[in-house]
């Protein structure tokens, strides 16, 4: 890593890895036949839904608070609450107005507090970074925050220790936590494997960051994958992103909304956002041995996955 990448080591998300054991699932890798040669990363049947739950305990552990507050778009504030929960810590989740109410409902049922906020997500974490600062909370970010990366980044170190040999690796992006956290596990295995970031098509604020040399904030996007509608790039992954991701791709609703539905057929029950890798795999025509992170399934009313076996697909 370079001295402009390196403000999380590569060596914190094992050590994340060995905090959070007890709280999350190692994941299995799934295979299909309606995607041949491709294996799925299965953050659906992560213990809250998605692998949000990872970031939030290795944050939550580390600072020990006994109240957070927390932005989110859904599924970061129900790993948040679900643990505050288990650790008896208060939890208040900070929603934009159009955020999903099945997913406000969710975090509600696990004892979190609701707070709604008018306008897009950058409003939302502002807001939240606020009303930390103003009560005394400690504040833990869906994805912007060395602790929550490192956490986040466990899922690329199961899943290249249990298929070493890939050569692409498809990431959903929304605030670009878990794209950041893979780079790193990439970079502590020292693989090879080529990284590709994938954002809706109208909230590319990574892709257009990079071209502009500089952070670029879009405006809010009403795309179907509701937990990848970012704004600005994270100050702590902008750099990681910069030094390691191979390329960034945009994908459109049409292409999630057929990615998710192909992940149905194959008895994956993937919300919009968790379908999102898929649909950029697709596009880029899954070159050589890939694999795609399935990155939640909350609020999918979904088959069972009968049809999906485990395996690393060797």
């Amino acid at each position: 890593m370079t001295a402009a990448a390196d403000r999380i080591a590569p060596a914190a998300v094992p050590a994340a890895a060995d905090r959070i054991a007890a709280h999350v699932r190692h994941t299995p890798l799934l295979r299909h036949d309606l995607l041949p040669g491709l294996l799925l990363k299965a953050e659906h049947l992560q213990r809250s839904g998605s692998f949000k739950l990872r970031g939030a305990a290795n944050a939550m552990l580390v600072l020990g608070a006994g109240e957070v507050v927390a932005g989110s778009s859904g599924n970061h504030g129900i790993a948040v609450a679900g643990l505050g929960r288990t650790l008896g810590v208060g939890v208040t989740v900070v929603m934009t107005a159009g955020a999903s109410e099945a997913k406000e409902a969710a975090v509600r049922a696990l004892g979190g507090r609701v707070v709604r906020v008018p306008g897009g997500v950058a409003d939302r974490d502002r807001y939240a970074g606020e009303l930390a600062a103003r009560t005394g909370a400690a504040l833990v970010p869906s994805s912007d925050h060395e602790l929550v990366v490192a956490g986040q980044g466990t899922v690329g170190l199961e899943l290249l220790r249990d298929a070493p040999d890939l050569d692409a690796l498809f990431v959903p992006v929304g605030g670009g936590g878990l794209l950041a956290g893979v780079c790193l596990a990439a970079a502590h295995l020292r693989s090879t494997v080529r990284i590709i970031g994938v954002e809706p098509e109208r909230a590319r604020r990574y892709a257009r960051s990079l071209a502009a040399g500089r952070p670029v904030e879009v405006p809010p996007s009403d795309s179907v994958a509701d937990g990848l509608r970012g704004q600005r790039p994270g100050e702590v992954i902008l750099p990681i992103v910069r030094h390691r991701v191979d390329e960034l791709i945009g994908v459109s609703d049409r292409a999630v909304s057929h990615a998710t539905a192909l992940l149905h057929r194959a008895g994956v029950p993937a919300e919009p956002s968790g379908a999102a890798a898929l649909a950029g795999a697709l596009r880029l025509g899954l070159p050589g041995r890939s694999a795609v992170v399935v990155s939640g399934g909350n609020g999918v009313a979904a088959p069972a996955a009968r049809s999906v076996h485990a395996g690393a697909g060797r």
